[in-house]
């Protein structure tokens, strides 16, 4: 919306505003004023027919008193007339006449006067009341003409407000501010030169004058500004070229470099962990999978079992055979251990001197025991010679098994304890065999040619 539009609205909401501001007033002003000229009406009457009443009711001349009554109650302002004749020795009679659909109101005013007639010159006497009551209607109908032509001369002025404003905006203002936007659209950068200038008297200053000053002087600094830009384009053209090619040099270098910086990690990553000895897991990544394969299970319910592993009676076998065939020895265990735990997913770690933790995922106890006893009898078969064992003449290893039971186990330090403490029963119970963790203690014996239970 243009200006002047915007402009045009806000006066017609200030003229609709002061328009109702001014009807109202001016409406409690004609009701004020309407019913005083309806009060003066009443007190008319009231003077016209008070002695033709008065002579009426003392001359007992009733057809004649229903006549000046029915004459009444045909003034417009009249809703209804009551004529009361007092007497000293009957009752008061009461004579209304109501005009059709009229009704009692507080808003119409009433009259009320007493009648006397003259019997003698100087002597009065009291023949009756005559009560008048205005006719609401009637008000209603005149304040509704008032409002009428009220809202209409305000509507009119408000109209006629409105339309000069817009004109004058228009022809001072909106001509002058589309032919700035049109001067600014058509700029361009090769014709930043070209003034604005305005279809006014030159001699004018005011805010469009300002205006127009300050486009030019704009345009004047935005050229010259162009102007030096383009000098520096041109030098920072031949600066850029020279860059890009170093920038070039480097970024091979830098490529270079980190290529071998990435291969670089990814092998000290691989030996961070990995036991140096047997290429197994170490303790840092096998700490690392414990925790994700254990939320892993609590979160879905899938089973997950720990077997922990030792080999048995190895510090003798060190002690007779030398620490080299006993570094020959762990690396030949290590070996067994990882192709018979070939599953994805499966994790075998050396975490100790001759101490191995094995995590099974998707393993219950019943097929863990099952690839335990499978374990002992692979490493069994190496028939590596250990003449001071006291479980077999060859080297073996003891096994402890535990499953998880999330009901029971909050942490997997828990569940590492309970291997621990199935190990430590296959030990005590002659080595060479797996020990499953349970309440009952069940101990799967595993012996190098026969199943263990």
């Amino acid at each position: 919306m243009s200006l002047g539009g915007r402009i045009v609205l806000a006066t017609l909401g200030f003229c609709l505003l002061f328009t109702l501001a001014v009807v109202g007033l001016r409406t409690w002003s004609a009701w004020q004023n309407s019913v005083a000229v309806m009060s003066g009406e009443l007190k008319l009457i009231a003077q016209v027919y008070e002695r033709t009443l008065s002579k009426s009711i003392w001359e007992m001349d009733r057809e004649s008193m229903q006549t000046h009554i029915a004459s009444v109650v045909n003034v417009p302002s009249v809703g209804q007339v009551v004529v009361t004749l007092q007497s000293a020795n009957r009752v008061p009679e009461v004579f209304r006449r109501t005009r059709e659909g009229w009704q009692m109101s507080n808003l119409a005013p009433t009259l009320q006067t007493q009648l006397d007639y003259e019997v003698f010159p100087g002597t009065k006497e009291t023949v009756g009341t005559f009560a008048l009551y205005g006719d609401e209607r009637v008000l209603w109908t005149r304040l509704r003409a008032e409002i009428a032509n009220i809202v209409i001369t305000q509507v009119a002025q408000s109209l006629l407000l409105a339309g000069l404003i817009m004109l004058l905006f228009s022809r001072l203002v909106t001509v002058h501010v589309r032919r700035i936007a049109q001067h600014l659209g058509q700029l361009t950068p090769s014709n930043l030169r070209q003034l604005l200038t305005l279809d006014r008297h030159p001699n004018r200053q005011d805010e469009l004058s300002q205006l127009v000053t300050g486009v030019n002087q704009l345009q004047s600094n935005l050229s010259d500004y162009l102007e030096r830009q383009q000098r520096d384009e041109k030098e920072l053209v031949a600066h850029r070229d020279h860059l890009a090619d170093l920038v070039r040099e480097r970024t091979t270098e830098l490529e270079n470099t980190n290529t071998r910086l990435e291969d670089a990690n990814a092998l000290l990553d691989g030996l961070a962990r990995t036991d140096p000895l047997t290429g197994l897991a170490n303790r840092r990544h096998f700490d690392e999978v414990k925790q994700i394969e254990f939320r892993r299970a609590l979160r879905t319910g899938q089973p997950l079992s720990l077997l922990v592993c030792d080999i048995d009676f190895f510090k003798r076998y060190n002690d007779r055979y030398g620490h080299a065939a006993g570094d020959q020895c762990l690396r030949a265990v290590a070996e067994a251990m990882q192709t018979s735990c070939a599953r994805a997913g499966d994790l075998v770690a050396r975490i100790g001197g001759e101490e191995f933790a094995i995590l099974l995922p998707g393993i219950d106890a019943a097929h863990g025991a099952e690839l335990a006893s499978h374990l002992c009898k692979a490493v069994a078969a190496l028939a590596i010679p250990h003449q001071d064992s006291e479980a077999a003449a060859h080297v073996t290893i003891s096994v402890g098994l535990a499953q998880l039971d999330a009901t029971q186990v909050e942490r997997f330090d828990t569940l590492f304890d309970q291997a621990d403490k199935a190990l430590y029963q296959a030990k005590s119970q002659g080595r060479n065999q797996v020990v499953v963790h349970s309440p009952a203690a069940i101990a799967l014996q595993s012996n190098t040619g026969t199943d263990h239970g």
